[in-house]
């Protein structure tokens, strides 16, 4: 089984590794990709992003979730996915788009057992929630402004080059829209739970942005599970509160796995026999 996680914009595997550590102790049979998102994606074009994701297509593909002739024969894993804000929504989706030109329909086929785990997101990506997030991540004053000059600088640059010459920026791309969509990834689907992590402390990524993108995921007919925390800033949910934050993304998975175990009731095929270990 696989556990994939896009990071945060600009979160170090230093940061990362918390995480990875934790999935570890509770799956310690999984195989984890990890996607870091750089601190130019947001102005990068989609060319550079999705040659960046290549490695990510190739790992995918050695581990049998993509359609391949050796996948065929082999047993469909449990695909467990972690998003982080903007930066990880904006190459998740960036990925499906490149799944579904490679693969198209064949893709679609191979609806797997998974679960989207969404970590401060998603919200509307925009010019000030990236200077925000920049914000952040620079502490002195006189750095921080420019830091901001330029960003503002090279997105205007960038804008006005995308219109001239079309080649589209990733800023521009509406990924709230795209993570509406089911099928996201193209193993996903109305039987893919998501849990949406968010706080009321968060200025990057509201908390009323969140819960609408929830509620409209559960119109649509997805199984949906909010877990709203007080205290905890941007991506930092876990930290404050680990104890909440992984029953949360156990009892999602639990629930992953009880709609796979009903499937092969209804289908009369003999129940799986592990219950302690889920991946």
């Amino acid at each position: 089984s696989v556990i994939l996680i896009f990071g945060w914009m600009g979160a170090q595997l230093g940061y990362l590794r918390s995480y990875t550590h934790a999935y570890t102790k509770l799956y310690p049979n999984a195989s984890q990709i990890v996607v870091q998102c750089n601190s130019d994606v947001f102005w990068s074009t989609i060319k550079t992003t999705q040659r960046r994701l290549m490695p990510i297509i190739d790992a995918l593909k050695a581990l049998h979730c993509l359609p391949s002739s050796e996948s065929s024969a082999q047993r469909r894993p449990r695909i467990l996915t972690h998003v982080f804000s903007g930066g990880g929504c904006l190459q998740m989706t960036c990925l499906g788009h490149m799944l579904q030109q490679k693969y198209g329909f064949a893709s679609a086929e191979r609806s797997f057992t998974s679960a989207l785990i969404l970590d401060s997101c998603p919200t509307t990506v925009d010019l000030n929630r990236f200077k925000l997030a920049f914000s952040a991540m620079v502490q002195n004053p006189i750095a921080r402004h420019v830091v901001l000059t330029f960003i503002s600088t090279v997105y205007f640059i960038r804008f006005c080059l995308s219109l001239l010459f079309g080649k589209r920026m990733m800023l521009v791309s509406d990924v709230h829209i795209d993570m509406r969509n089911p099928r996201v990834l193209p193993w996903m689907g109305l039987h893919t739970p998501r849990l949406y992590l968010f706080s009321r402390k968060d200025r990057m990524s509201p908390w009323q942005e969140v819960v609408h993108h929830a509620k409209t995921a559960q119109e649509r007919g997805i199984d949906v599970r909010c877990e709203l925390f007080e205290e905890s800033d941007h991506v930092a949910h876990m930290r404050v509160e680990p104890e909440r934050y992984w029953s949360s993304v156990q009892e999602v998975w639990v629930v992953a796995i009880s709609k796979e175990e009903g499937e092969q009731r209804i289908s009369q095929t003999p129940p799986v026999q592990q219950r302690r270990s889920f991946l």
